[in-house]
C-alpha cells in the first residue's frame, strides 16, 4: 500500500487487505473502546501523557483521510501508540449501507505525523464522521497508560473521484450489451407537470437538482441540475415502451435536438435496486454550458461516436443525417442539463400502465451486488 510523503497507514484488523499493510505490523493494530480501554480491559492508571491538540483533517477522499495534531513536549518520548476513535455522525441522511459490524475504534503504533487512515470497510463516501485521539504508552506488562481524549472533530468524506467512476464505468461496460438504434428521447410525467411547464415556466421544462438515487458516492447526486430523459426501446418494436413508472403523459423529442456534435456526453453512475435490472446514468451537456463545466471537473467523458452506451454519428449514407444507438442490456437514465422547450417535441398519453414499482426516485443502491459495486464505500 503506497503512502505519499511522510504519511503512514492506519487500518482496521478486520480489513480484507491485511496482507497489503507494509509499514505497520499486524500486532500494532488493535481495537479499543471509547472510554480508553482495549478489548481485554488492559489499561493501567492514567499517567501524564500529552493530550492531542488542534487536530487537523486533510486530503479527504471517499475512503481515506490524513490526520495530524499538536502535542506538548512533556512525556512525548514515552508515547508508543495512538488510539483513534472514529464514528459515523448519525443524522437523518446518514448512509444506511455503511458496514455496521466493523469496529472503528483503532490503535496504531506511534509514527511520524500526518498519518493516513484508509479503509473502505469502515469509511463510506459523502458521510459525516467524528474523530478523537488519545496518546498511549504500552507498559512492560502489556497494560497501557493513556492520556485524556482530545476534542472531537467533525469532517465529511468526499464523493467518488474520477478514478472510482472509471472503475464503475468499466463494470458497466461489461454488461452493456449490443447497440440498438433509436430516434427519440422521451420523458414521462403526470398531466399537472406539463400544465405547470406551459402555464408557469413559459412552455419549458426546467432543470432540477438530481435526487440521491444510485451510488452513495456519486458526485452528481444533490449537486447537478438537469432533466431526466429515457431512450431505451423495445427489442421487438424498436420503439419506446408503452409503460412508465413516472406518469401517463409522455414528451417525445427527436434525438438530435438534445444529442449532436455540439453536445458532450459524460458517465454519471452505475447501480441496481435489489433487482436484475441495472441502470446507467449519463449526462448530456451542451458544450460550454454551466452543466458542461460542472461535468468536466468531475465525470469521465465519452467520445459520442464510439462508446458502449449512447452514440451519435453521421450516417454512412453520406446524407448528412445523424444516427443514434443505445445499449440494449442496461436501462439508461439520461440527464440533459439545460431547459427544454415543449415546442421542440410533442406531449401525448401512453397506452400502457404507470408501473410505480419501477421508479428510481431516491432509490438506494444494492450494496451487495457484485456487478455494480467497487471496492470503496458504497
Amino acid at each position: 500500500m503506497e503512502v505519499p510523503g511522510l504519511a503512514h497507514n492506519l487500518s482496521s484488523p478486520l480489513s480484507p487487505c491485511e496482507g497489503m499493510i507494509k509499514d505497520l505490523s499486524l500486532d500494532s493494530i488493535q481495537l479499543c473502546e471509547r472510554d480508553g480501554k482495549s478489548q481485554d480491559g488492559s489499561i493501567s492508571e492514567m499517567e501524564e501523557l500529552p493530550v492531542p491538540q488542534n487536530i487537523k483533517i486533510s486530503n479527504i477522499t471517499c475512503d481515506s483521510f490524513k490526520i495530524c495534531w499538536d502535542m506538548e513536549a512533556r512525556s512525548k518520548e514515552r508515547i508508543t501508540h495512538y488510539f483513534i476513535d472514529l464514528n459515523k455522525k448519525e443524522n437523518k441522511n446518514s448512509n444506511k449501507f455503511k458496514h455496521k459490524d466493523v469496529p472503528t475504534k483503532l490503535v496504531a503504533k506511534a509514527v511520524p505525523l500526518p498519518m493516513t487512515v484508509r479503509g473502505h470497510w469502515f469509511l463510506s463516501p459523502r458521510t459525516e464522521y467524528t474523530v478523537a485521539v488519545q496518546t498511549a504508552s504500552k507498559q512492560p506488562d502489556g497494560d497501557y497508560a493513556v492520556s485524556e481524549w482530545s476534542e472531537i472533530i467533525e469532517f465529511c468524506t468526499a464523493d467518488y473521484s474520477t478514478v472510482h467512476l472509471n472503475q464503475l464505468l468499466e463494470k458497466a461496460e461489461v454488461i452493456a450489451g449490443r447497440m440498438l438504434p433509436f430516434s427519440v428521447f422521451y420523458r414521462n410525467q403526470n398531466k399537472e407537470y406539463f400544465d405547470h411547464c406551459r402555464d408557469v415556466q413559459e412552455n419549458r421544462m426546467l432543470p432540477s437538482l438530481k435526487d440521491n438515487s444510485g451510488s452513495h458516492g456519486s458526485p452528481i447526486s444533490g449537486k447537478l441540475d438537469g432533466i431526466f430523459f429515457s431512450c431505451n426501446t423495445e427489442f421487438n418494436t424498436g420503439k419506446p415502451p408503452q409503460d412508465s413508472p413516472y406518469g401517463r403523459q409522455r414528451f417525445e423529442v427527436q434525438a438530435d435536438a438534445l444529442f449532436n456534435p455540439d453536445t458532450n456526453l459524460y458517465f454519471g453512475d452505475f447501480y441496481c435496486m435489489y433487482t436484475a435490472y441495472h441502470y446507467v446514468i449519463l449526462v448530456l451537456a451542451p458544450k460550454g454550458s454551466r452543466g458542461d463545466d460542472f461535468c468536466k471537473q468531475r465525470l469521465p467523458a465519452f467520445d459520442i461516436t464510439n462508446n458502449r452506451f449512447l452514440t451519435c454519428k453521421h450516417s454512412e449514407a453520406g446524407d448528412g443525417q445523424l444516427v443514434f444507438h443505445h445499449a440494449q442490456d442496461v436501462i439508461l437514465e439520461v440527464i440533459f442539463t439545460e431547459p427544454v422547450d415543449l415546442s421542440l417535441g410533442k406531449v401525448a398519453e401512453i397506452s400502457g400502465h404507470q408501473l410505480m414499482s419501477l421508479s428510481t426516485v431516491n432509490a438506494k443502491k444494492d450494496p451487495s451486488c457484485k456487478t455494480c459495486n467497487i471496492s470503496v464505500g458504497r
